[in-house]
């Protein structure tokens, strides 16, 4: 028995390949009760599984080098591209308030201040009496002297005639159109905004007591208001 074991395993040793100079074949053996046993010989007994491997090796020689190592390449950050935003911010629309010629205070969009032609007028002046300024007649009689009148005897003779001093009538004529605007100034705003939110609150009041054709332009205003108050007042 003995005999035929050692004709079998010699058999099993010629029929496996031949090994590399750097490997190991390690020899599994598993005994009838299971145990497992790991050996660099074949087994005796029980069943016998043979994997072959490789040797490990051990990493070439650190070559140094007694010249200096070149500095490593200084890496330049790659330039991103900058992003570039254009904000438009646009900038609270203007009040102005206005004085009228009657010293009535209003406010306005502008400063246009409310252009209108009114009438230009003069004052011509027309003397009395005929040309020369003579007024015939008896005359008054004798004046005080230096009080201006005079009694100048009429050429070719006749009754004497009275001259008052230079004096006329003044009379008021058109003389074209003018255009005239009322004086105003730009609020600053925070003033703005303080008017216009007063304003919204008079028109809360009005509405109540306002007619149905009413309501429906003072609602309208409160929305203008109101658009304007959240774009340069903030609400």
């Amino acid at each position: 028995m003995t005999l035929l074991r050692a004709v079998l395993s010699l058999a099993l040793l010629l029929s496996l390949p031949a090994l590399a100079a750097d490997d190991v074949r390690v020899y599994r053996c598993v005994g009838s009760n299971g145990a497992v046993a790991l050996q660099d010989k074949p087994c005796t007994a029980g069943r016998q599984q043979v994997r072959d491997l490789q040797r490990p090796r051990d990493p070439p020689p650190r070559v140094v080098s007694t010249e200096a190592a070149p500095p490593a390449p200084v890496q330049t950050p790659a330039m991103r591209e900058r992003e570039v935003r254009h904000v438009y911010i646009q900038p609270p629309q203007p009040m102005y308030e206005c004085v009228s010629e009657d010293g009535d205070r209003y406010t306005s969009d502008n400063n246009e201040g409310n252009p209108r032609w009114v009438p230009l007028w003069t004052t011509v002046w027309y003397p009395h009496g005929h040309p020369g300024g003579a007024y015939p007649g008896p005359h008054p009689g004798p004046r005080p002297a230096g009080s201006g009148n005079t009694i100048a005897p009429p050429i070719g003779g006749g009754p004497a005639v009275y001259r008052p001093p230079s004096v006329g009538v003044g009379v008021n004529v058109p003389a074209g159109n003018i255009l005239v605007r009322d004086t105003c100034h730009a609020l600053p705003p925070q003033e703005v905004c303080a008017r216009l939110r007063d304003r919204r609150w008079e028109l809360d009041r009005r509405y109540n007591s306002a007619l149905q054709s009413e309501r429906t332009a003072i609602s309208k205003e409160q929305r203008g208001i109101d658009a304007r108050l959240a774009q340069d007042c903030g609400g």
